[in-house]
């Protein structure tokens, strides 16, 4: 009897001491598949893009050619769908992404209007709610008037507005406060004239050129590429534009900086992607190598050539730091315009 219950204790302390190993086992094969995970996270399903805006514009185009060319290029393996989310000068957009949180299958293209919108009141998020991955590219403003209208230059339309400002009508796709308006303010301001005295008409409906071939608009303030076809009809000129130096390319190449018309100041359209909040570094590294890819293909090339776009490629730390710099002077302007966000 004594013998069988040696052996019976012999053979429970055995089986207990194997389960223990066997857990501890389990335990570190867990955390050895999950941190392997974890370092080489990729993505197991379809990514959704969203451009924060309608079809057609800027952050539509660049979500559109980026998701082409992740999948001509072979550079991510799962498919990239682009869906719009239209409203509230990007709003919606942001709104949508941000109810995402941690999950790195969606992500959305920002642009100044991410700063803008929320400093002047219109949206409760702003970058910091969010992860940015990359920027891509920079765009810049054209100002753009009537093929018949009387300036010939920069320097003579800020002359008029100087002495009447209540004549001269500025029109753009944004709202007061966000980008057409204020990269025409800060031009404006450089060049002496009050900002405050910029008489701006939003026209969110896309009839901002319309209104201008019509009359009911003096000056256009957009996008350069916004411009491009019409004035290759021969229907309006660029007064100036708002890059460092002349822009290479058909049609852009003839388009005056306002630096070289004495103006010393420029903006910049930058534009480029972020992931919802609360991704790990392993994503953002993910993402980081994937836009690094991309922005050095030959696709990627061939689509800032067409939308004489330039190179701006920016990792994640490095775009935090310079959206937190553009915040702060994007804030003097609109202190400057007593516009407010609540």
């Amino acid at each position: 009897m004594k013998k069988t219950w040696v052996l019976f204790l012999a053979l429970f302390t055995m089986m207990a001491l194997a389960a223990c190993g066997s857990d501890n086992s389990s335990s570190d094969n867990e955390e050895s598949a999950s941190g392997s995970s974890d370092e080489n996270w990729k993505p197991d399903q379809s990514i959704e893009v969203v451009a924060p805006s309608g079809a057609g514009g800027g952050w539509d185009t660049t979500a559109r050619m980026a998701a082409e060319g992740f999948e001509e290029e072979g550079i991510i393996d799962q498919g990239l769908g682009v869906v719009n989310k239209e409203g509230g000068g990007g709003a919606i957009g942001w709104s949508y992404i941000a109810e995402k949180s941690g999950n790195p299958h969606h992500m959305f293209v920002g642009s100044p209007p991410l700063l803008l919108v929320p400093l002047n009141g219109q949206s409760e998020y702003g970058y910091e709610d969010f992860t940015p991955l990359a920027n891509m590219i920079s765009d810049y403003g054209a100002f753009a008037v009537h093929k018949d209208a009387p300036w010939d230059n920069l320097n003579e339309l800020f002359d008029d507005m100087k002495d009447s400002p209540d004549d001269i009508t500025v029109i753009g796709e944004s709202s007061p406060g966000s980008m057409d308006h204020i990269q025409f303010v800060k031009i404006a301001k450089a060049a002496g004239v009050d900002p405050k005295s910029v008489k701006y008409v939003s026209a969110q409906d896309g009839s901002t050129m319309t209104n201008l071939l019509n009359g009911n608009a003096d000056v256009y303030s957009s996008g350069v590429t916004e411009t491009i076809e019409q004035v290759r009809a021969d229907k309006i000129r660029v007064l100036g534009v708002t890059s460092e130096e002349r822009m290479e390319g058909d049609v852009v190449e003839d388009f005056p900086t306002a630096k070289e018309q004495g103006i010393d100041e420029t903006f910049i359209n930058w534009r480029g992607f972020f992931g919802p909040p609360d991704m790990s570094e392993a994503e953002i590294a993910y993402y980081e190598e994937k836009f690094a890819e991309l922005n050095e293909s030959e696709h990627w090339q061939e689509t800032r050539e067409k939308f004489a776009w330039n190179e701006m490629y920016m990792e994640s730390e490095e775009y935090k730091e310079f959206l937190s710099e553009e915040k702060e002077s994007m804030q003097e302007l609109l202190d400057e315009l007593n516009i407010q966000g609540e």
